[in-house]
This record gives structure tokens, sequence and C-alpha cells, in this order.
């Protein structure tokens, strides 16, 4: 990753919280969500870059460790994660590393994203673009949600979703086809 390429992610992760209209600073010490990706981005960005700034690399994993027991998000850095993410509540945010998570995602609390180890869908999800996950939702499994979702509050999620689907309800079925567009803002960066 170059180094513009980092910027372009922090900015994007950055304009996703306050538009055009708020400043790196605020935002960083005021919003747990973008102060966790802020670091989470800059251990990845040091991590792929190696050689003489391993050092640096090691102290951004303890500090980056530190933030995960702070506000209770357990989303590694080595996850693949598109630019615009936005983490709206934190807390009891668990991720697994496998997965793979399109620009401009919504994350809310108590959303897990996790993998299964056997069955016929056995493997970890892939979330397009534009997603919207609502708190208290599990999306499990070798699935596929389709850009623009939206997912409701507490939904189980275990099978693919189409694009623009509005998914609701225990079992995780698509009640819409209106998409996400009312939940996922701050997208033009």
């Amino acid at each position: 990753m170059l180094f513009s390429d980092y910027l372009r992610f922090i900015k994007s992760d950055l304009y996703r919280y306050c538009g055009k209209k708020g400043g790196f600073v605020t935002t960083y010490f005021s919003t747990p969500g973008f102060h966790y990706s802020f670091w989470m981005r800059t251990t990845r960005f040091l991590k792929e870059k190696g050689g003489f700034l391993l050092p640096l690399t090691v102290l951004c994993r303890l500090w980056l460790r530190r933030l995960q027991f702070k506000y209770g998000i357990s989303l590694p850095y080595n996850t693949e994660i598109d630019r615009g993410l936005y983490i709206g509540h934190y807390g009891g945010i668990v991720i697994n590393h496998q997965s793979v998570i399109g620009k401009n995602c919504n994350l809310n609390h108590n959303v897990t994203i996790g993998a299964t180890y056997g069955g016929k869908l056995s493997g970890t999800p892939k979330i397009g673009d534009n997603v919207y996950i609502g708190p208290g939702s599990f999306i499990i499994g070798g699935i596929y949600i389709g850009h623009n979702v939206a997912v409701g509050a507490n939904t189980v999620v275990t099978k693919s979703v189409p694009d623009n689907g509005v998914v609701a309800g225990p079992l995780g079925e698509v009640i819409s086809y209106k998409g996400s567009g009312n939940y996922v803002i701050n997208t033009d960066y």
C-alpha cells in the first residue's frame, strides 16, 4: 500500500463520520469508532511496509490491542476492509480476520461477522459496498452480502443476500429490495 492510498483510506473513513465539515483532530478525540479505525489502518499500513518500521508496527499493534479492550471492538488490522468504514456504536463488535468488507460499510454495536468450519456454507462472509449492518446482527458462514444491503437489528444471516436486499428477523429473510440508501450516508468521498 502506498502512503497516498493510506491517506485516502483515512480521509474516506473520516468523511463517513463528519462529511465536509469535520476535522481530523476533533473526530479522532471524540469518536471512538474513528479512533479505532485510524489505528487499525495505520497498523496495517506499517505492517505492509515492514523493514525498519517493524518496531513501530509492534507498538501500533499493542496500542490497537489496548483499544480492542477499551472499546470492545475485535476487528483485526489484517481484515480486508475497503475505504469508508463507519463504526456507529462501539462495543461487542467481533469480526473474523478472513472476512472481506467492501467500501462504505456501517457497523453497529454487538455485530458479529464470523466463520463456520463445517457444512455446505463453511467459510467467512464477503460483504459488498454500501452495506448497513444493524445492532445485534450476526453474519455467519461462507456467504455473500450484496451491494447496498441493509441488515436489520438482531438479524441472523446464514445465507447470501442479493444486491439492494433488506434483511430482517431471526431467520434473516429478505423483506424488501429498497436497499441501504437511507442508512449509509457520506459516501461521496
